[in-house]
C-alpha cells in the first residue's frame, strides 16, 4: 500500500534535512515542502500559534516505522507530527515510479 505522510518542521532548512535523509535511505520516493504553514494547536495546557513548513512525502507503507525513527532522530520537536494517509488512487505510472524508488 502507498501512502502520504505529512511532517510539519519548524523551519524549511529542517524539513529540507528530513527531506534528503530520507530520499536518500530509499524510504520514500519524494517530498513536497510548502513553507510559510501557520498551525494552530493545544501543547501543555495552551493555545500556541507557529509558523512552520509542511512535508508531504509520498512512500509505501511497509516504510511507515523506519521513516518515523529518522524523522524522531533529526527533528527538534518533542512530539512531532507524522500522520499517514492512503493512496487509494494515482496515476499508474506514477505509483509504479513510487513503489521502485522506495527500496528500503
Amino acid at each position: 500500500m502507498n501512502i502520504v505522510i505529512l511532517i510539519t518542521t519548524k523551519n524549511v532548512a529542517q524539513a529540507k534535512k528530513i527531506s534528503q535523509a530520507l530520499v536518500r535511505a530509499h524510504l520514500i520516493a519524494c517530498a513536497n515542502i510548502v513553507p510559510g504553514v501557520q498551525s494552530l494547536f493545544w501543547w501543555q495546557g495552551k493555545a500556541e500559534s507557529s509558523l512552520e513548513a509542511l512535508m508531504i512525502v509520498k512512500t509505501k507503507k511497509s516504510c511507515f516505522k523506519k521513516i518515523v525513527k529518522t524523522v524522531k532522530k533529526l527533528h527538534s520537536y518533542q512530539t512531532p507530527e507524522i500522520i499517514a494517509l492512503p493512496i487509494v488512487e494515482g496515476e499508474r505510472a506514477y505509483l509504479k515510479w513510487l513503489e521502485a524508488s522506495c527500496t528500503n
